[in-house]
C-alpha cells in the first residue's frame, strides 16, 4: 500500500456555545478554524484527522508533511512517526501538529484491518465512565447549579476549571464538596495558573475536600517545582499534559517524582503512537495515565488503555450543553465503524473549505 495523495481543507465555523476560562486565558474563539487532513492510498482506503489553528496547519501540511508522506507505505507508522520528529527538529512544530499525521495513519490501518481502532490497539473495555469537565462560570452559585445539572444527567464525577485565584478557587472547591456530598468524585484543573506557593495553598484545600486529583496547577516548564509540590502534598498531582517531548519528557516527570499521575492524549503527545507510549510508560511505574480531552481519537484511547479511568467531556453553557455521544448513564461507548469513525462528508467539505490543497 502507498500514499498517492495528501489533501487538506481549512474551515471556519461559529462556536455553538461561547464560554470563558480562568483569568489570563482567552475563552472560546469567535470563529473556529480547523484543518482536516486526508491521506489517500492506492488501496482506496483514506485516513482522516483534524488539526486546530487552520492556516498554520495548512501551511505545515503543504510545506513539510505532504512531501514527506507521498509514496510512503501508510502502515509503516513507526517509521513515519519518527520522520515527523525529525522534521520537528527543523520546523519546531506546534505541539498540536505532532500527532495529526499519525492519527490519520492509524485510521487507515484500522480500516485495512476492518476493525474499530480501539480493538486494533488491543482493546480493554467497550465503554467507559465520563466525567463532566466544566468551563469557568461567574459565581459559586452558578457552579453549584451546573453541578446539579450534571448530577441529574447521570454524572458521578465532576472536574472544575475555576477562576485562577487560589483562595477563591479553594473556597469554591470546598463548597462543591459540601454541596454534592462524599460519594461524587471531584477533580480540579488549575490550567497552569499558579505559582508554587499558590499551588501549595490550593492543593491543601483540595486535600481537605477529598478531591481525586490536582491537575496542572503550574506551567510545566519546571520539573523541580512539580517535584517539590508532590513532596508537600498527599493529593495526587496530575502533570505532563502540555509539556513538549512526548514520553521522553513524561519519563523525566516520573523519574524525578514530579507527577503522581500523568496525562496523555493524541492531541498533545504525538498522535495515537505517542499517546500509547506515554500510557505504557506510566503503567510500568504503576501510575494512572488519564486521557485529556474529547473526540473520537481519545475515545479509542480510553477504551484501549487499562490505566486510564475516565473519558473527559466538556460541559458548557447554562443550561448545560452535553456532548451527544454521552449515554444516559454518563458512559461513552465503543465506536463500531472501522477506523477512527470520523463522519466526513467530502462533497460538503470541498464546498465549505475556505482554503485547501
Amino acid at each position: 500500500m502507498k500514499i498517492i495523495a495528501v489533501h487538506a481543507y481549512t474551515t471556519k465555523t461559529q462556536p455553538k456555545v461561547s464560554f470563558v476560562w480562568r483569568k489570563g486565558l482567552p475563552g472560546s474563539d469567535p470563529v473556529i478554524e480547523q484543518t482536516w487532513l486526508r491521506i489517500v492510498t492506492d488501496a482506496g482506503i483514506e485516513g482522516w484527522s483534524c488539526a486546530v489553528r487552520g492556516p498554520i496547519a495548512l501551511d505545515l501540511i503543504e510545506r513539510r508533511l505532504k512531501p514527506m508522506l507521498l509514496g510512503k507505505n501508510p502502515l509503516m507508522k513507526e517509521l513515519l512517526w519518527h520522520e515527523v520528529w525529525e522534521l520537528d527538529r527543523l520546523e519546531e512544530f506546534p505541539i498540536y501538529m505532532m500527532g495529526v499525521v499519525d492519527a490519520a495513519l492509524w485510521d487507515i490501518t484500522a480500516k485495512a484491518a476492518n476493525l474499530p481502532l480501539y480493538q486494533l490497539l488491543g482493546g480493554y473495555r467497550d465503554s467507559i465512565e465520563a466525567y463532566a469537565s466544566t468551563v469557568t462560570y461567574s459565581t459559586t452559585e452558578e457552579f453549584l447549579d451546573v453541578a446539579d445539572q450534571c448530577l441529574a444527567r447521570g454524572f458521578k464525577a465532576i472536574k472544575l476549571h475555576a477562576w485562577g485565584d487560589a483562595r477563591k478557587d479553594a473556597a469554591l472547591c470546598q463548597a462543591l464538596r459540601k454541596h454534592v456530598g462524599p460519594e461524587i468524585a471531584l477533580m480540579y484543573d488549575g490550567s497552569a495558573g499558579f505559582d508554587p506557593y499558590e499551588s501549595l495553598y490550593l492543593g491543601r484545600a483540595l486535600e481537605d475536600a477529598d478531591y481525586l486529583w490536582y491537575e496542572e496547577p503550574m506551567r510545566e516548564f519546571s520539573i523541580n517545582a512539580y517535584k517539590r509540590l508532590c513532596e508537600q502534598l498527599d493529593i495526587p498531582v496530575l502533570a505532563a499534559e502540555t509539556s513538549d517531548g512526548c514520553h521522553y519528557n513524561v519519563a523525566d516527570f516520573i523519574m524525578q517524582g514530579a507527577a503522581d499521575m500523568v496525562r496523555t492524549s493524541w492531541f498533545y503527545k504525538g498522535g495515537i503512537t505517542g499517546a500509547l507510549r506515554v500510557a505504557h510508560l506510566a503503567d510500568s511505574f504503576q501510575l494512572s495515565v488519564e486521557v485529556h480531552g474529547m473526540g473520537v481519537e481519545n475515545i479509542h484511547l480510553c477504551l484501549a488503555i487499562r490505566n486510564n479511568h475516565y473519558y473527559e467531556t466538556l460541559v458548557m453553557g447554562n443550561p448545560v450543553v452535553f456532548e451527544s455521544r454521552i449515554g444516559p448513564d454518563a458512559h461513552v461507548r465503543a465506536p463500531e465503524a472501522p477506523g477512527l469513525g470520523h463522519d466526513v462528508d467530502l462533497q460538503t467539505l470541498e464546498k465549505v473549505a475556505v482554503a485547501k490543497l
